[in-house]
């Protein structure tokens, strides 16, 4: 058993039937609806009844993680005796990220013998899953808690994240496209697709007319990112969706009709709080290449 812990938040959009199985303890992100507060408990079934409920009028407003939760957090981590590493969200996504680094620098003189690292992933939702997934596995395998730190901070951005939404007024309510903009492109039915840079943003780097065109595009793009790994046999793909399933289906098998040699394909539910900024009908798709590129 390993000597120290790997946590991450709710936002890692990771199964908790995974997280429990491999016992990595993560903290929730908040939520209300119809102002009603919920804990981001990372279960299929409440990511699936939250979209229901968006796809009917429900409206989500999401809540940053303070320093004091972030603290205790910590602390009964810390209290185990092992040190920790700690995977959230890029800190260009969320004010938390800070919060979470004032809490770890308390941490830090309140247990001055151990360690606690926490990590700028610049990576988001199942983006941040999958560096967790493969630095939890690494750490099974044996590997120290420095070769861990050093293999995320090397591959972090190897995780290519390629995304589409449905509906523009998510992101215009998030500040992500103005309102004329979320018209104009309501009324032409343009579908923008997005991906993360190095920076750890969310960037528009296509507008696509049509479901049809953006899926493709999406497709697209990982067929690229694919034809540039020298050998993806093996290679661990996560699409999340936000109640469209078949889409994601879909595109798991464009996939598979160029690339039958990639490992698993996994579709799961989009986390709460990534979902309640872009809405149903969200697609994303995560896996490691040799790097990040919009195209």
């Amino acid at each position: 058993m390993a000597n120290y812990i790997i946590a991450t938040s709710s936002t890692s959009d990771l199964p908790r039937t995974w997280l429990e199985y491999h016992r990595i303890p993560f903290i929730s992100y908040s939520y209300t609806v119809k102002d009603k507060l919920y804990e981001d408990d990372c279960r299929e079934e409440t990511r699936d009844a939250v979209y229901v409920g968006m796809r009917q009028g429900d409206l989500l407003k999401t809540s940053m993680i303070n320093e004091f939760v972030y603290y205790d957090f910590f602390k009964e981590l810390m209290d185990t005796g092992k040190d920790v590493i700690f995977l959230d969200m890029s800190q260009k996504m969320s004010v938390s990220f800070v919060n979470a680094n004032k809490a770890a620098e308390k941490i830090r003189m309140d247990y001055p013998d151990q360690k606690l690292y926490v990590m700028d992933t610049l990576c988001i939702s199942g983006g941040l899953g999958l560096l967790v997934e493969h630095m939890v596995e690494r750490m099974e395998k044996g590997m120290s808690y420095d070769e861990v730190i050093a293999w995320g901070e090397e591959n972090k951005l190897k995780i290519a994240h390629r995304f589409t939404v449905d509906d523009l007024k998510y992101l215009k309510a998030g500040g992500r496209v103005s309102n004329a903009a979320a018209l104009v492109g309501s009324m032409l039915n343009i579908k923008p697709v997005l991906y993360v840079p190095d920076g750890g943003t969310l960037d528009v780097v296509k507008k696509a007319r049509g479901r049809k065109a953006a899926l493709k595009a999406i497709l697209d793009s990982v067929l690229h990112d694919l034809s540039q790994v020298p050998d993806p046999t093996g290679l661990r793909i996560h699409i999340l969706q936000a109640d469209c399933r078949a889409d994601a289906e879909t595109v798991r098998d464009g996939i598979l009709a160029v690339y039958p040699q990639v490992g698993e394909i996994t579709i799961t539910s989009l986390g709460v709080v990534i979902g309640a900024h872009c809405g149903p009908g969200l697609l994303t798709v995560f896996y490691l290449c040799n790097g990040r590129n919009p195209e």
